[in-house]
């Protein structure tokens, strides 16, 4: 548009605002405040959104077309109104209007909170894909669960990690839209009846049920557009928190007060520990709530369009990410079985053809079992439904290996008192997918390999990916400028053409540039930190701004999801010999470090909480000695999240990617910071693997550790002995004895804690380093000398970061969507119908006119 419609837009914009103020505000401009601007203007950008929402139903609604719903306990979007405001492409836009109302555009961008509906990998995976699906005008639908307090917010006391309810919906969200009218009713407990079906299929009647009623909030996901023809995706949220049906007046008249909000909590926090048989208890509720709830959606959705159920598979397609949704699949089994008389072959027919599973985790922890006793008190229609799957699969596989019992216990659905819910997963999908073709391998060869050797079609790779519409786009602007001005823009929704930047990776001018940019963002990051990221003592008062950091230091960064074979252990173990090599030899070559560390531990892991308490003493020791000062600086960012880290990736000169080999499904963080600009140290893991061979070998020189292969070797055959290393190499001898010589811990609980460390790493009867920490240690630090050579020739680290962006292509989440929709769901785009979109529009301008 011209300067003229744009300064007519930018007046129509000011006068929603003010109307939106006074009308739903009470309030004028001059009295408004940042919080109740930043809600009208919300409100007001939102109004385009409703248009095509409304239309991408009405066009998906008219033309039938297969439509997928993504079911996933995580998601995290990250703060809506900037990410809408940049796929709008209205950035300008709002810019001028916070301008000429003599607003500052970054506090009202500050002033909303991150949704607290995730807590690492899996949910921005999972929103990531949301907006590569409408970005590419995919039918889809997501499905999560409302969590009033999020997973918790992270405070730091004293290196403790203190959990703190993240009271992100403390004021109203502009962005949700809650659905009175789609409440439903999910059932628990009760007592069993057996009846049978027209067909002869037993099926349960349930009697002294107990009844939770989930209310929908929805979420618009608008799809990135250069004109006004974009869809919106619905993410439909589910909470607990205001059915009256579900507090229980006579439980807490009788004094049973936890009992009589229990079902009132169900959406209060994300994953509640599992360290007592109420938040058990609790998650698998939530689990089953969000399965319930989501499958009645869908087929009342699909029933106001149909007859009868013979579309249904054609139709249909779910996706659970992770095990978290696996009870999908006796609930639809009982839903077509009993509230549609389908026989029990159809159903699961029309259950395995609608469903496909993504694995998340080879770590036998982490694929989710079910104690039987408690799925039958909660579930026990569904816990049936699965005995006789169970039942099925396991003769169908006696009939193929008729002499192999071993196998069938270990495909078994059920076996120990326990429900396997991946194995429920497999049995009940069409597809299942790894994430990384290293993880897909390790599924199909080790973990699932029973499956796998079943029947070997079901198993697919899809590599993850990243948006860079909000990974590179939103999130460093300055780097999205520089890459526009050199090969265009189309890089935004076609990623693949990040490639021809490769091209000037030679180019002195643009590894200048390329070099102002990072400082620039540096800054940046520098400033926020000393903004946002204070100390605090052990009675929680903050008392301390970070240390002081120098722009020109290489930024070393590890901001994660804190876990053992992540291998934060190792980066600080790595950064004590150092800091003990500088104290040694005063005449040293190091270059100036800032390392920052970032990331949750879960509540009840105590060894992730120990290695987060290591890493803050290890820095208050080095940011307080004067014979580092200026070379060696290390920062915990507290709380981190989506918001920090679009502040921190872009700083980084140095990607941490270094789990142990064969235990990262894939990762999505390496990939941000790729994207960014930033060089990766990293084991061979995951999806580290493919970005190196895109990126080649000559653009990745920091690899190092032991394969995944040499890794299941020494597992195998034991032949890892921790205390082999420690006494042999005298750098990781002194750096571990450090842990126990008090040098790191003032008080006797520091000391503790170091000195348990200290023993997992070494007793073999402590688990003897299961996660390989010391077998990598040398070659991870030969690999951090190479990292030193390279950043003492800048030029030359900015012609290694631009091949690094230019080999990225292949990971964007569009191409993540379109490996979905090719090999699992076969779905086709489904762009706005111009006619419906201008009949919306019609109504809207017609009605505001």
């Amino acid at each position: 548009m011209d300067a003229a419609q744009f300064d007519r837009v930018v007046d129509t914009v000011i006068g929603k605002v003010k109307s939106y103020l006074i009308t739903m505000q009470g309030r004028t401009l001059e009295e408004a405040t940042t919080e109740e601007y930043f809600r009208a203007l919300a409100f007001a950008i939102r109004e385009e959104t409703m248009i095509n929402w409304l239309a991408t139903a009405r066009t998906t609604q008219k033309l039938g077309v297969r439509t997928v719903y993504y079911f996933s306990m995580e998601y995290l979007p990250g703060r809506i109104f900037i990410n809408n405001v940049n796929n709008l492409n209205a950035v300008d836009l709002v810019k001028a209007v916070t301008q000429k109302m003599d607003r500052n555009f970054r506090d009202i961008m500050e002033r909303e909170p991150d949704p607290g509906l995730g807590n690492g990998g899996l949910g921005r995976l999972a929103s990531c894909l949301l907006d590569s699906l409408a970005t590419q005008h995919y039918p889809a639908q997501g499905y999560g669960l409302r969590y009033q307090y999020g997973i918790f917010e992270q405070q730091l006391w004293d290196g403790v990690q203190v959990e703190a309810p993240d009271c992100w919906l403390l004021n109203e969200n502009p962005w949700e839209f809650r659905r009175d009218q789609r409440r439903l009713v999910v059932k628990f407990c009760g007592t069993p009846q057996t009846s049978f079906n027209i067909h002869g299929d037993e099926i349960m009647e349930l009697k002294d049920y107990e009844e939770v009623g989930a209310l929908p909030y929805d979420i618009p996901i608008i799809g990135y557009n250069r004109d006004r023809r974009f869809s919106v995706v619905t993410l439909r949220l589910w909470s607990t928190k205001d059915s009256p049906r579900n507090f229980q007046l006579q439980r807490y008249n009788a004094g049973r007060l936890d009992q009589a909000a229990e079902n009132m909590t169900l959406t209060d926090v994300l994953y509640p520990s599992e360290n007592t048989e109420v938040g058990k208890r609790i998650r698998l509720k939530q689990e089953f709530l969000l399965v319930s709830a989501s499958l009645q959606d869908i087929i009342r959705h699909y029933l106001a369009n149909y007859n009868n159920f013979r579309a249904f598979a054609e139709k249909v397609r779910i996706q659970i990410n992770d095990t978290h949704p696996s009870l999908v699949i006796p609930e639809l089994m009982r839903i077509l079985t009993k509230e549609h008389d389908l026989p029990w072959k159809t159903a699961f027919e029309i259950t395995q053809a609608c469903t496909g599973y993504t694995n998340h985790t080879i770590l036998s922890e982490a694929l989710e079992q079910w104690d039987h006793s408690l799925m039958y008190y909660l579930l026990p229609r569904q816990c049936k439904i699965i005995e006789r799957l169970n039942h099925d699969f396991c003769s169908a596989v006696r009939a193929k290996y008729p002499n192999d019992e071993e196998r069938i216990k270990r495909m078994s659905i059920i076996e120990g008192g326990r429900v396997r819910m991946a194995n429920l997963a497999i049995v009940g999908s069409h597809r299942v997918n790894g994430v990384a073709q290293l993880h897909s391998e390790i599924l199909k060869n080790v973990v699932f390999r029973d499956f796998y050797e079943l029947n070997p079609d079901k198993f697919v790779n899809i590599t993850n990916g990243v948006t860079q519409r909000r990974w590179l786009l939103e999130c460093d602007p300055e780097l999205a400028k520089f890459i526009t001005k050199r090969i265009g823009d189309s890089w935004i929704t076609d990623f693949l053409q990040i490639k021809k930047l490769a091209n000037f990776g030679v180019d002195k001018e643009s590894q200048e540039e390329f070099l102002a940019v990072k400082k620039k963002n540096k800054l940046r990051c520098i400033e926020f930190l000393n903004r946002e990221n204070r100390l605090r003592d052990n009675t929680g008062l903050i008392f301390s701004p970070p240390p002081l950091i120098d722009p020109d230091s290489l930024f070393d960064v590890q901001v994660k999801r804190v876990h053992e074979y992540k291998r934060q252990l190792m980066n600080i173990l790595h950064l004590i010999m150092i800091y003990h090599e500088i104290l040694q030899n005063p005449q040293h070559h190091r270059i100036k470090r800032t390392v920052i560390f970032g990331g949750k531990a879960a509540a009840g892991y105590e060894m992730a909480k120990d290695i987060i308490r290591l890493i803050y003493c290890v820095a208050r020791k080095i940011n307080r000695d004067p014979a580092v000062a200026g070379i060696l600086k290390v920062v915990y960012l507290e709380n981190y999240n989506v918001s920090r880290a679009e502040v921190i990736i872009p700083s980084a000169d140095l990607s941490q990617q270094i789990s142990t080999a064969g235990m990262e499904a894939s990762g999505t963080g390496n990939m941000k910071f790729s994207m960014n600009g930033a060089l990766t140290i990293g084991t061979r893991d995951g999806a580290n693997i493919e970005m190196e061979e895109e990126i080649t070998p000559k653009w990745w020189p920091f690899a190092f550790g032991c394969s995944s292969e040499e890794i299941a070797e020494m597992k195998k055959y034991k032949t890892y002995h921790p205390s082999e290393i420690y006494k042999t190499v005298p750098q990781i001898k002194r750096a571990l004895d450090s842990l126990v010589d008090r040098t790191f811990a003032q008080t006797e609980a520091e000391h503790q804690v170091f000195s348990s460390i200290y023993h997992k790493l070494l007793d073999e009867n402590l688990g003897g380093d299961r996660f390989f920490v010391l077998k990598d240690l040398m070659s991870y630090y030969e690999a951090q000398l190479k990292v030193e050579t390279l950043f003492k020739t800048p030029l030359k680290w900015a012609e290694c970061a631009i091949h690094n962006i230019a080999g990225m292509g292949k990971f964007s989440s569009d191409n993540s969507v379109n490996n979905y929709a090719t090999l699992i769901w076969g779905i086709q785009p489904c762009p706005l119908d111009q006619e419906i979109l201008d009949r919306v529009r019609y109504d809207y301008e017609e009605h505001y006119g």
